[in-house]
């Protein structure tokens, strides 16, 4: 199995401005070489907004139809969450798009209740495994980097990633507990962030991530960037093989 390049985007969100979000993305997707997979983080298009009504988009939405016209440009898999409405509910939505233009999708199960996500957004009820050239991936969100039961590592997959407006006051559980993540699960884990102030003055500190199996983390820092990071198919799976501690994981199902 080949290595996998994977791009994360680190942007100052323009608040609750997708046109102006989309347009910005479209000139830095410009400057991105070789990847297979680029990752926006969580609510991409207009910050962590507790304004869905006005800003919420249908699966065939403008934004949508940006993501999926930009995976078929750039051969490559595009990763983010939006405000969608589908079936008369709100969801804080995670889609991976295909290059071919068909998306998996993952709702955030882990609403924030002390910013009042619950109010504004109906739950995800289950967690998604994305298999895109031979590896598998698990999407998570956000506030879902603290419940560690629901991304355990029951189904071999190789990545997890959590895409996050994660302010600079918790920055360092962030860190810590991607770091966790990592270890625990056996998987190389991603942290996609934003950076800035957002339009209700809470500041971002960045620090995306990618984090090896065993825990060896590289942070991005806080400024609005893009860096790509290629991961070892081979480096992952031999690690498994000389220590194998998911074969001692406990077998449990989330309800």
């Amino acid at each position: 199995m080949k290595n996998l390049k994977i791009t994360i985007i680190q942007p100052d969100i323009i608040w609750e401005n997708p046109k102006k979000n989309l347009e910005k993305y479209s000139k830095w997707l410009e400057n991105v070489g070789d990847s297979d997979v680029i990752i926006f983080p969580e609510m991409f298009t207009t910050g962590f907004s507790m304004e869905p009504e006005k800003l919420k988009e249908p699966m065939d939405g403008i934004s949508v139809n940006w993501m999926k016209k930009l995976a078929a440009e750039k051969n490559v898999a595009l990763v983010g969450s939006l405000i969608i409405k589908e079936n008369g509910k709100i969801y804080n939505r995670a889609l991976w798009v295909f290059p071919d233009g068909t998306i998996e999708k993952y709702d955030k199960r882990h609403l924030y209740t002390m910013g009042q996500e619950h109010l504004h957004y109906s739950p995800g009820k289950e967690k998604t495994i994305v298999e895109y050239k031979g590896w598998k991936f698990c999407p998570q969100i956000c506030y879902d980097l603290r419940f560690p039961a629901f991304a355990r590592n029951l189904e071999d997959y190789d990545v997890v990633f959590y895409m996050a407006n994660w302010p600079s006051p918790r920055h360092h559980v962030w860190k810590n507990l991607l770091i966790s993540r990592a270890i625990e699960n056996q998987a190389y884990c991603f942290g996609i962030n934003r950076t800035g102030t957002d339009g209700t003055g809470l500041k971002y500190r960045g620090d995306s991530a990618c984090i090896s199996p065993k825990g060896i983390a590289e942070f991005m820092g806080e400024s609005e960037t893009t860096k790509t990071f290629e991961i070892s198919w081979t480096e992952l799976h031999n690690f498994r093989k000389r220590f194998p501690l998911l074969n001692d994981r406990d077998s449990f199902h989330i309800l």
